[in-house]
């Protein structure tokens, strides 16, 4: 009867066993499935070349530029180079002086650089326009909705928008003068 017992209770601590390894073993693979679909779905592209670039409207930092407020629907009919960026941003530093260098040629042919600021405050972003002198439109992201919006994970990210409002190119990263220049040329209005 002792060995019985022993049989018996051995038994029931294997199918003990049995049932806790099944259990983590499921938890375990609805962990990675979850992990999966979460990740696929953040890396996700929202937004390509020949999508309309979603609207937006952000306060302006720097003074020197004519609207207090910037909205994209604003700039219809001109080309649009949205720049997210930040002061704390090593390659965004290297392409702002090109940036500049160009506006103002580029504003004549009916381009604007709107450069959004995903700074937490604008006292380093009003030090940062100083420094670089810079003219075009830098709207503050105070909040991450527009950041968010285009799903803006590494800086800088660039959207070439065409004077219809649909995105031409997206470039992650810092661009040099001459591929700046030719994005540029390729969203100005009369371009074919």
């Amino acid at each position: 009867m002792e060995k019985e017992e022993k049989k018996i209770n051995k038994q029931k601590k294997k199918r003990n066993r049995f049932i806790f390894r099944s259990s983590i073993l499921a938890i375990l693979i609805a962990a990675v499935i979850f992990a999966l679909f979460s990740n696929s779905k953040d890396e996700e592209i929202i937004y390509r070349a020949g999508d309309t670039a979603p609207d937006f409207r952000l306060s302006q930092i720097n003074d020197g530029v004519d609207a207090e407020m910037t909205q994209l629907s604003d700039f219809k009919g001109k080309g649009v180079m949205l720049n997210f960026w930040a002061t704390w941003c090593g390659p965004c530093k290297q392409e702002m002086p090109y940036m500049q260098e160009l506006y103002p040629a580029y504003k004549e042919k009916g381009v604007e650089i709107v450069a959004i600021s995903l700074d937490s405050t604008e006292l380093v972003v009003d030090n940062f326009i100083e420094e670089y002198g810079l003219t075009f439109a830098i709207p503050h992201d105070t909040n991450g909705n527009v950041r968010d919006l285009y799903r803006i994970k590494p800086m800088p990210t660039t959207f070439f928008i065409n004077p219809d409002g649909t995105i031409e190119e997206i470039v992650q990263g810092a661009l040099t003068l001459d591929k700046l220049e030719g994005h540029l040329d390729a969203i100005t209005p009369d371009a074919s």
